[in-house]
């Protein structure tokens, strides 16, 4: 392995973000997630790059003083029927573009990524980080060919694996025997914010993926129609699906329900900030982003008691949480949460819980993780080490 290079520790510091997608083409929570770091991570005189992939020709710009490289992806659904993992025919061309960069250290945000972290770390002597983005179950580890074994590879490789809950690092433990540390994401308090009188009827939104099965959006418009039969003028704002047809189940023409584009920043922050309740119904939840980011705009929230959701809905000034995947749980959570917004100290106390999760506390300790990474150097073995003796962040 070739020695680290010496850094200067009063300059910027050269951070590769790596994702296997980026904006405009998908804007889930780990692309948000990369552009808030690197936002931080500019914020303080730093210089991030994210390394990414598209189906098109390469291309390499700078969007809001951020460099993105964006490489061409080949078809990733490999053999047809035969259930490979996702993304891993672009991980040749992110190990080539890492190489080709000057890195001080490269963070994935996505397991098949890491594998190029990883490799670069073996040529470089240079640290991996590996955010990762889920909960790493056994069942969905075993849903695709190769999965638990990529995962497991850059897991192993890099010198530190970051959770985004301690339910999330507690599945790590049990499933892959690794000891993550646990950073949560942030939320921009500047762009999420409270920005005056609630809609003037009874609002509730969830911008969670529609087609998503687990997200229960389903059982959510079930609960729905039982607050109109309490408040008949009751609106329920979903996010727009981009193909209705995978909306197996669900009724598009519910009464009071509002499919809007939510895909936009600022128009998501509105309508936060409009409605009544945040809601996320959903199980297997690794943080549960959407939530807080209706907390920042002080409206209250209610969510599923399952996973990291927990975490989150720590109080009964801030929502609720629901103990049973059925509409008469929900709707009785939803009614005491719109209840809780009639009042002023609940944006207040909303507001403050939001403020655990900013921005600038995850983007300081990620970079107190990156300058111990970098000050102890990266030597083989060193990722074992970590994860049986994690650092506090």
């Amino acid at each position: 392995m070739a020695p680290m290079r010496e850094r200067d520790r009063r300059g910027p510091l050269r951070v590769a973000l790596l994702t296997p997608c980026y904006w405009p083409e998908v804007r889930r929570g780990t692309e948000r997630f990369a552009r808030e770091l690197a936002d931080g991570l500019i914020a303080r005189g730093h210089g991030p790059s994210l390394i990414t992939s598209h189906r098109g020709l390469p291309s390499r710009a700078v969007e809001g003083r951020l460099t993105v490289s964006r490489l061409p992806r080949f078809p990733h659904r490999l053999f047809p029927g035969r259930r490979y993992e996702s993304y891993v025919t672009h991980v040749p061309l992110s190990y080539l573009a890492l190489r080709r960069g000057d890195y001080d250290i490269a963070h994935a945000l996505y397991p098949a990524d890491g594998l190029a972290a990883v490799r670069w770390r073996s040529r470089t002597g240079r640290p991996a980080v590996l955010s990762y983005m889920g909960v790493p179950e056994a069942e969905w580890l075993s849903a695709r060919r190769w999965r638990r074994k990529i995962l497991e590879q850059a897991a192993a490789g890099s010198d530190a694996v970051v959770a985004l809950s301690h339910h999330a690092g507690a599945v790590f433990r049990q499933t892959l025997g690794c000891e993550p540390h646990v950073i949560p994401p942030g939320v921009d308090l500047e762009a999420f914010r409270p920005t005056g009188p609630r809609a003037h009827t009874p609002t509730i939104i969830c911008p969670a993926a529609p087609e998503e099965p687990r997200k229960n959006v389903g059982l959510l418009i079930e609960a729905f129609d039982l607050v109109r039969r309490r408040y008949a003028d009751a609106q329920l704002i979903l996010s727009r699906p981009r193909n209705p047809r995978a909306l197996h189940g669900i009724p598009l023409n519910a009464r009071g329900v509002r499919w809007l584009e939510l895909n936009d920043r600022a128009a998501l922050a509105q309508a936060y900030a409009d409605a009544w309740v945040g809601v996320l119904p959903s199980t297997g939840e690794a943080f549960g982003l959407v939530l807080v980011e209706a907390l920042a705009c002080g409206t209250p929230v209610v969510g599923y008691a399952h996973a990291a959701i927990p975490e989150i809905i720590d109080r009964p000034e801030i929502g609720r949480l629901f103990f049973r995947l059925e509409p008469d749980a929900l709707a009785a959570a939803l009614f005491e949460s719109l209840e809780l917004a009639s009042t002023s100290q609940t944006v207040t106390e909303c507001r403050r819980r939001a403020e655990e999760f900013s921005t600038d506390r995850c983007t300081e300790r990620y970079l107190m993780l990156y300058e111990e990474l970098l000050g102890r150097g990266a030597t083989r073995g060193a990722g074992a080490e970590q994860r049986r003796h994690p650092s506090p962040v």
